[in-house]
């Protein structure tokens, strides 16, 4: 793993919840994921926390992407 320089969040937190006879969940974005400078760990920060029976699903963040979470390192979302 390299070390990460960037302030900006490599990943996105969703909870993910799913409805009796619904064919797709509905995701929540709840937080975003920061690697640690010496690549060896990362950070979470959670602005919800998922109830019930709901999944937590960790997806990079799209390079492309411009709805992105605080860059100030470990901030808020």
């Amino acid at each position: 793993m390299t070390t990460k320089t960037s302030s900006r969040p490599t990943h996105r937190v969703s909870a993910v919840i799913k409805k009796a006879g619904a064919e797709k969940g509905q995701w929540h974005e709840i937080g975003a994921l920061w690697p640690h400078k010496d690549g060896k760990g990362f950070n979470l920060k959670l602005n919800l926390l998922p109830t019930g029976n709901a999944d937590l699903i960790i997806r990079a963040v799209d390079a492309n992407d411009t709805n992105t979470a605080d860059q100030a390192e470990g901030g808020e979302v």
